[in-house]
């Protein structure tokens, strides 16, 4: 599945920023990336800092990496100004927006805001918290969007025995505790970002600890209200639930479990009820499992902008480039 990923970005390569260039690990996954024609990075960070890392890995001359170091770049007024048209009603100052771009991680959500990148991949320094307030407050939400949301594309082992090469879990990196009408958002965007990514119909699973009302609950409530708006507003969305993960997961489960249910047992797109669900839920699907973890992936925002795990590998941060292209296509 990732090779697939990678060859359905280069069809269209995209050109993505990437705010920690002086970091090993984004020099050699942007290498890769390169190599692979998926896209052209520019690196932002110290020219001293990234040179030295290209060299290291033997690509100081590749002409589609290109530098921007905030301190010295023709880019830099530019974005001083538009940062501070952007933020002057929360009390921004002239000074305060010349100081503000000087952080690689606001200089590259500008290079995308200002159209001078079609995508950014930050997050293998910075914590998540930092690159999304970084990409809400350059970037924004997307007018359509109801919120801004995660979630990871999950690339299962070759030859699974469900017969699955990837799923999307949702949301697992940033909506801590969604209302039935944010869950709702949240799956009708992740079903979104399934199609688009892999090409493919999604089936969506909401899931609970309770099956088609196995339970009674206040948290079970909250799914199935979110199933029922997402019903209404959006009838023709395979999705079904309240399912627990088996149900959704495993045909002969599912047919126990939900009979009749054309989702149950065969979901591809997983929303989770909270965050903690969410976050334990991937890690143990990657950890266990053998699933690849792309992510986290945001979904939301006026234009692409994903975060890196701060323990990502050089592979994942490829993988992250092919996910940002693929999204700048659309």
């Amino acid at each position: 599945m990732q090779q697939e990923l990678r060859n359905r970005a280069a069809a269209r390569p995209a050109h993505i920023v990437m705010s920690e260039g002086h970091d090993p690990r984004i020099v050699a996954g942007a290498l890769d990336a390169v190599r692979a024609g998926i896209a052209r990075v520019t690196l932002v960070g110290t020219t001293a800092d990234v040179t030295a890392q290209l060299a290291e890995a033997g690509a100081a001359d590749t002409p589609e990496i290109s530098i921007q170091d905030p301190a010295s770049s023709d880019l830099t007024s530019e974005f001083a100004t538009a940062f501070y048209e952007l933020r002057k009603h929360k009390g921004m100052s002239v000074d305060g927006a010349a100081a503000a771009v000087m952080n690689p991680l606001v200089f590259s959500a500008l290079m995308v805001r200002q159209c001078h990148a079609e995508g950014s991949v930050v997050g293998s320094v910075s914590t998540t918290s930092d690159t999304v307030r970084a990409a809400l407050q350059v970037i924004g939400k997307a007018k359509e969007a109801p919120i801004v949301s995660s979630f990871f594309l999950m690339a299962l082992p070759e030859n699974h025995p469900s017969g699955r090469s990837a799923m999307v879990f949702g949301d697992c990196g940033l909506v801590i505790d969604p209302n039935a009408e944010e869950l709702a958002a949240i799956a009708v965007a992740s079903a979104g970002s399934f199609t688009q990514l892999l090409g493919d119909a999604p089936k969506v699973a909401m899931l609970s600890f309770s099956t088609m009302g196995s339970a009674k609950h206040p948290n079970v409530t909250k799914v199935s209200d979110a199933l029922a708006l997402l019903k209404a507003n959006h009838p023709a969305l395979a999705a079904d639930g309240e399912l627990q993960f088996d149900a959704a997961y495993v045909p002969s489960v599912g047919a126990s479990k939900a009979p009749g249910s054309s989702v149950a047992g065969h979901a591809n797109v997983m929303i989770f009820p909270h965050l903690d669900a969410g976050n334990i839920g991937y890690k143990i699907a990657q950890r266990i499992g053998g699933g690849v973890a792309i992510g986290p992936v945001l979904q939301g925002l006026a234009k692409p902008a994903n975060d890196l795990s701060r323990g990502c590998t050089a592979e994942d941060v490829t993988n992250m480039i092919a996910v940002t292209a693929l999204q700048a296509q659309s």
